[in-house]
């Protein structure tokens, strides 16, 4: 890790703080990845800024572009953190806040030339939109040939039948069949408890926009990366939606069973409930000598997975006889012991408490206004080239100034970060 952390856990169980300086020589910008890349953030709510905030995780410099309003998150609320909402504290780190209004001529001039600075342009507007202000991908490539600009929509870009509809997770959830296959069997379709495509989305983003800078390397040009949301959660279907279209098997909600394993579910103990996740039939005999079922491995209704499958109601009912012995706790000690796959149900709470126990440092602190903020590590781990946190999320416009003064500075100016 790029930071210092203490042990153990603050009061009330709260994971102990990795306190991240400003000033902190390891966090100096030279030593990440993507250092000497300008990123103009013209994205808003999640998928773009998550994947912003990736670059800037990994050094690159982030201009956010605000509207004199702010992004939407900046409002969604409670609960609020001082002035601002933690939605928008989530995906907002190692940036800088610029307000500038698109519709005024000076806006839109000062957007032009941070578009024409940057090695990066990132945008969800409604598909077409940014052309309007001289903001177009066509438009820019023909100043800056090497930008990579990443056009973010929910159904498609311009030119195509779902450029004019508005890009909302939870209607993507509901459109793309991930709600029909989520929440209790024979339930309402349900939405997964995070605006999940968001996230994927931005995931498939940052991974575009990698791999365009690659081939920037070896061509010395950009080009256009385009994402979807409908795209993106059709993709986050795999196995499900590779049993529609190679056998056209249309699945539904299961609750926490899988479709293709057994056990692989929640099942109930003496005191809640327990997550195994038996893999193959090898996990299978060592689930059944933990649990003292030794007569169920040798059960040809349950010999291996197919079987397994095929008479899964049968299998619970055998298996939660046992595990309704003992708490779940005691279980996944006695499971983890021999091998077999399980963990206890979490709350968010204990699910942060669990990965400080494990060593995996989840939380990172800034300091800042309003106390600074909280929010979860970067899940990367690079060896020579660390992420970092240089900067907490930004007040509304914080950046203005500085920012403005130096895009009106003749070009070569220097960088908005040393490098």
């Amino acid at each position: 890790m790029s930071h210092p952390a203490r042990a153990g856990t603050a009061a009330g169980g709260v994971p102990a703080r990795h306190d991240v300086g400003m000033d902190d020589p390891s966090t100096s910008p030279s030593r990440g990845a993507l250092a000497g890349c300008l990123v103009a953030d013209f994205s808003r709510v999640l998928a773009g800024p998550l994947a912003t905030m990736m670059l800037g995780d990994l050094g690159a410099t982030v201009v956010k572009v605000e509207h004199p309003h702010g992004d939407d998150t900046r409002q969604w609320g409670p609960p609020f953190k001082g002035s601002e909402s933690t939605y928008f504290l989530s995906v907002n780190r190692n940036k800088r806040s610029v307000v500038l209004d698109l519709a005024t001529p000076e806006g839109a001039s000062d957007a032009r030339r941070l578009a024409e600075r940057a090695t990066v342009l990132v945008e969800n507007f409604r598909p077409g939109r940014l052309a309007k202000f001289g903001l177009g991908y066509e438009q820019l490539a023909a100043t800056n040939p090497g930008l990579v600009y990443c056009s973010i929509s929910g159904f498609g870009g311009a030119g195509t039948p779902g450029a004019d509809l508005a890009g909302y997770d939870f209607v993507v959830q509901a459109m793309a069949g991930l709600m029909d296959i989520t929440g209790p069997e024979g339930g309402p379709p349900t939405k997964v408890g995070v605006a999940v495509v968001d996230v994927l989305t931005g995931l498939h983003a940052a991974v575009g926009i990698l791999a365009a800078l690659g081939a920037r390397q070896a061509s010395g040009h950009g080009q256009l990366v385009e994402v979807s949301l409908m795209s993106s959660a059709l993709a986050s279907l795999v196995n499900q939606a590779s049993a529609y279209l190679n056998t056209g098997t249309v699945p539904h909600a299961m609750g926490n069973r899988h479709p293709s394993i057994a056990p692989y579910e929640t099942l109930t103990t003496k005191d809640g409930e327990l997550a195994v996740a038996v893999g193959n039939d090898g996990q299978f005999h060592l689930l059944c000598g933990a649990i003292g079922a030794e007569d169920l491995a040798g059960d040809e209704r349950f010999a291996t997975n197919p079987a397994r499958v095929a008479h899964r109601d049968q299998l619970v009912r055998q298996l939660e006889a046992r595990l309704g012995m003992r708490p779940a706790a005691e279980w996944v000690e006695v499971l983890r012991a021999v091998g077999v796959p399980c963990g206890p149900v979490n709350d968010v709470a204990a699910a942060f408490a669990d990965a400080e126990r494990l060593g995996l440092e989840p939380v990172v602190d800034q300091p800042g206004a309003d106390g600074g903020a909280r929010s979860v590590a970067s899940p990367l781990r690079l060896s020579r080239a660390p992420v970092t946190y240089r900067r907490p999320p930004p007040a509304l416009g914080h950046d203005t100034d500085e920012v403005v003064a130096w895009l009106r500075t003749p070009a070569p100016a220097a960088p908005l970060e040393p490098a």
